[in-house]
């Protein structure tokens, strides 16, 4: 006799424990997904106006709001590997956007060049625009909420990311 076989080998992935939330009810997920629809919007509109990816141009951003920086420091700020902004300090180097400075030891200082400090204003222009684009919809209680609630989500992702790599 041939009994029905699911088509999934957990039962319990069918029909998730009602105290469990699927992946598309996550907290991480969905601020992940917000975030990912920001940047590509971002990266389309920065590509198109001022020729930059979205790591250029928050490189560019972090320098222009806090020069000199050390590349670890940027790579930090930024949230890429230091490989990766070295790959992205390299090209902005090439374009005249950024300034390499030898310090004591094996430091290197990042500024921006005067193109590069030009090229900050337009883009930083844009990011405030496109900011208040997303903030208009909502209510001014609503903004005080949403960024008190990213402090604290801030802070305990960090906490509980120096805990992991313990």
């Amino acid at each position: 006799m041939n009994t029905p076989r699911s088509s999934s080998p957990d039962p319990a992935a069918e029909n998730p424990a009602p105290d469990r939330l699927a992946i598309h009810g996550l907290l991480s997920y969905r601020l992940s997904r917000v975030a990912n629809a920001m940047s590509r919007s971002a990266a389309l509109r920065y590509r198109r106006e001022f020729d930059v990816s979205l790591g250029e141009w928050r490189t560019i951003a972090l320098l222009g709001a806090d020069s000199p920086l050390t590349l670890n420091r940027l790579a930090r700020l930024a949230a890429l590997d230091k490989a990766q902004m070295s790959r992205v300090v390299a090209k902005l180097t090439e374009r005249g956007l950024v300034l390499r400075e030898y310090g004591a030891g094996r430091t290197t200082q990042l500024t921006l060049t005067r193109k590069g400090a030009a090229l900050y204003r337009g883009l930083i222009t844009a990011a405030n625009e496109r900011d208040q684009a997303f903030l208009v919809c909502l209510t001014g209680e609503e903004r005080e909420a949403l960024n008190s609630a990213l402090d604290k989500l801030g802070t305990l992702a960090r906490a509980l990311e120096r805990a992991e790599e313990r």
